[in-house]
């Protein structure tokens, strides 16, 4: 078997107070007679929650779902509409790593009868801060909290929120399925928010976490809207014992790398399930390693589409324990003259070849039970001049 070279990206973000500005195509509602119906759900098919990731629960309160036709509406722009207009006066705290109350979606968080049918490209998601009075709070007083699988106390640790939640968490048009979420007049449409809670964890060196949302949109058909299968070892046909086994499904981004849009590990008979999947065509690729520490290299399906059944997927064992390779290094931020910390999002890219073409795939962090691992640069002993640093 070849084995392929694995690629680092590093994608950086400078903790900075000023606003963010979204770059897109405008586009425009047309004015009907006959409103569209929209019913908005959350989804989160996560990889890190226990026992084999880091947190128990990872809890968010939602106060409003916004829209606007214009890929680069400002957060004071007139055109933003409410798809959720009872979710302000009784904001809905969703445990981002519970159970699926209805086999796809974590909660229900409201629907509006009155969009105007048109092209909408530009979602934004409004968390409370700060302390929230709701009954039966696991968070105590806070609004946002999580609580670590190692606590037997389950202790909540309250959860910073990223500067960018005061207007609103974007979803922008490149991470809304299709580029844009359509409706007609008089239709009736379901949009997914899904919530990749496991890369939206930052934990930052002082002990303290900090959400910086990674999502991403899509309208879903809720009777054919999900991709499953069962990763089993090619040597041997059963389940890979223990450890973790992590599937992501992937589509290209601007610069045609595969990206991960969903991840999800195995139960305990090997299965998975991504549901729901908004329209669109995915990769998928898996990576795992056994409780044995044996590692599998990287599998992937191209082509896939919700509704498929991928039955037994096989995934090939390395030469042993330890026989997969680790990669290690430092990453520095600065201005020049000084240190500047920064969010780090860390992804290992692989080439592989689809018909004749060389696509570079996002291969899951098995180890760490997800997509990409996130990492804060700060000051200390060891960076070099100038800068601040992170290991990994």
């Amino acid at each position: 078997m070849s084995r392929s070279a694995i690629f680092f990206t590093v994608a950086a973000v400078l903790v900075f107070s000023g606003a963010i500005i979204l770059f897109g195509c405008s586009g425009g509602s047309s004015k009907s007679a006959m409103p569209a119906t929209v019913n908005v759900t959350v989804s989160d098919p996560a990889t890190c929650s226990a026992p084999q990731g880091p947190y128990s629960h990872i809890y968010v309160t939602i106060t409003d779902v916004q829209i606007n036709a214009s890929a680069s509406a400002g957060d004071k722009d007139p055109g933003w509409m409410d798809l959720t207009p009872n979710l302000s006066a009784s904001p809905q705290q969703v445990d981002l790593l519970g159970q699926a109350s209805n086999q796809c979606f974590l909660a229900t968080l409201g629907a509006t009868t009155a969009l105007q049918p048109g092209s909408y490209q530009q979602i934004r998601i409004m968390l409370a801060s700060g302390s929230v009075t709701l009954t039966n709070n696991p968070c105590g007083t806070a609004a946002n909290c999580l609580t670590l699988s190692s606590d037997s106390t389950n202790t909540p640790q309250p959860l910073q929120l990223s500067s960018e939640a005061q207007t609103g968490l974007k979803i922008p048009s490149g991470q809304i399925a299709g580029g844009q979420f359509v409706v007609a007049a008089g239709q009736t449409n379901d949009l997914n928010i899904d919530f990749n809670a496991c890369e939206s964890i930052v934990a930052q060196g002082n002990g303290q976490f900090r959400l910086k949302p990674v999502m991403h949109a899509g309208e879903v058909n809720l009777t054919s809207s999900s991709i499953n299968g069962k990763v089993v070892d090619s040597g041997t046909g059963a389940m890979i014992s223990g450890g973790n086994t992590v599937v992501a499904l992937e589509q290209k981004d601007a610069t045609g790398v595969d990206r991960v849009i969903m991840e999800t590990v195995t139960d305990a008979s090997g299965a998975f399930s991504f549901c729901p999947v908004a329209a669109g065509t995915y990769d998928l690729v898996i990576a795992a390693v056994s409780g044995a520490q044996v590692s599998y290299g990287a599998t992937v399906i191209t082509g896939v589409q919700p509704g498929n059944a991928l039955g037994m997927v096989p995934v090939i064992a390395q030469a042993g324990p330890g026989a997969a390779a680790s990669i290690t290094g430092m990453i520095t931020t600065s201005t020049g003259s000084a240190g500047t910390p920064a969010d780090i999002t860390l992804s290992a890219l692989q080439p592989i070849s689809v018909n004749g073409s060389t696509v570079l795939v996002t291969i899951p962090l098995a180890g760490q039970s997800t997509g990409a691992a996130n990492l804060v640069t700060a000051s200390g002993a060891s960076c070099p001049a100038k800068t601040d640093c992170a290991s990994y």
